[in-house]
C-alpha cells in the first residue's frame, strides 16, 4: 500500500509551498501565511490591472472611438476634463482587459479552503462568470445603449440641442453598462444554488411573480436616470435571465 500523504503535500497553495512551520496542527494555513497570500494576490491583480490600462491606454482613441459611437461627437467643458477622462476610460478598459487574471487570482486564494468537489465547480464557475459578465456588457453596450441614447435624444428640438460632455457620458456609460454584467451572472447564480440544494424548481417557480416585481425595484435603485425606459431595458433581461436559471434547474439539474 502506497505511503499515505502528509496534510502539507496534500493541499495546493498557489504562489508558494505551505511550510510545516506555518500550519497549525489542524491542518489548515495559519493567518499570516493567509495575509501574506492575500497581499499577494491583491499585488499580482494590482500589477495585471496596470498592465491592461497601459495597454488599453495605448489604444485610448480607438476606444472612444467605439465608446462615442452611439452620441458622435463630444465636448469638454474644462481644460483637464479630457485628459482625466481618457485615464478613466482607461483604467476601466485596463480592469476589463485584466478581469480573467483577477477571477484566476480569487479563485486561487480560496482553492486550498475547497473539497477536491467543489473545486471542481469552481473550475467551471470561473470561467462561465466572466464569460457571462461581458455577455452582459456587449449585450448593454451595443443594443441597450444606443436604444436609451436615441430615446433622450429623441426630445430634442429645433430649440433643443444636446451638447455630451465627454467626463458626464463616460460615467452614464459606466452606471448603464456595468449593472447588465452582474444582472447576466444571475443563471449562473442560480444554477451554483440549484447544485447545492440550496434552491429548487418548484421554490424558483412558486417566487417568479416576487423575482418580475422585484426586478423593477432593483432596476429603478440601479440605472442611472429615473425612467421607465431604462428601467424596463433592464428589469426585463433580468426576468428573462431568472427564467433561464429556473429552466436550467428544473430540466437539467432536475431538481
Amino acid at each position: 500500500m502506497a505511503e499515505e500523504k502528509t496534510v502539507e503535500e496534500q493541499l495546493p497553495v498557489a504562489g508558494g509551498e505551505v511550510q510545516p512551520e506555518d500550519m497549525p496542527e489542524d491542518g489548515s494555513m495559519s493567518l499570516v501565511k493567509h495575509l501574506e497570500e492575500l497581499r499577494s494576490r491583491i499585488i499580482r491583480s494590482l500589477i495585471a490591472v496596470g498592465l491592461g490600462s497601459g495597454v488599453a491606454y495605448y489604444f485610448i482613441d480607438d476606444i472612444m472611438h467605439w465608446l462615442t459611437l452611439p452620441v458622435g461627437k463630444l465636448y469638454y467643458m474644462q481644460p483637464s476634463e479630457a485628459f482625466f477622462t481618457y485615464l478613466k476610460v482607461a483604467v476601466a478598459a485596463g480592469f476589463l482587459l485584466a478581469l480573467p487574471v483577477v477571477f484566476y487570482h480569487v479563485w486561487r486564494f480560496f482553492l486550498p479552503a475547497l473539497t477536491w468537489q467543489e473545486r471542481k465547480v469552481v473550475a467551471l464557475v470561473v470561467p462561465a462568470s466572466v464569460v457571462l459578465f461581458f455577455g452582459g456588457l456587449a449585450f448593454s453596450f451595443f443594443f441597450v445603449l444606443p436604444a436609451a441614447v436615441r430615446f433622450f435624444m429623441g426630445f430634442g428640438n429645433t430649440e433643443l440641442e444636446a451638447m455630451f460632455s465627454v467626463n458626464r457620458y463616460f460615467d452614464f456609460i459606466i452606471t448603464f453598462v456595468l449593472p447588465f454584467g452582474f444582472v447576466f451572472e444571475l443563471p449562473l447564480v442560480i444554477t451554483i444554488l440549484g447544485k447545492l440544494g440550496i434552491v429548487g424548481s418548484e421554490f424558483l417557480g412558486k417566487h417568479q411573480r416576487t423575482v418580475a416585481f422585484l426586478s423593477f425595484v432593483i432596476a429603478a435603485i440601479i440605472t442611472p436616470t429615473p425612467d421607465v425606459f431604462t428601467q424596463s431595458m433592464l428589469a426585463l433581461p433580468m426576468i428573462a435571465l431568472y427564467e433561464v436559471g429556473y429552466l436550467i434547474v428544473k430540466y437539467i439539474l432536475r431538481k
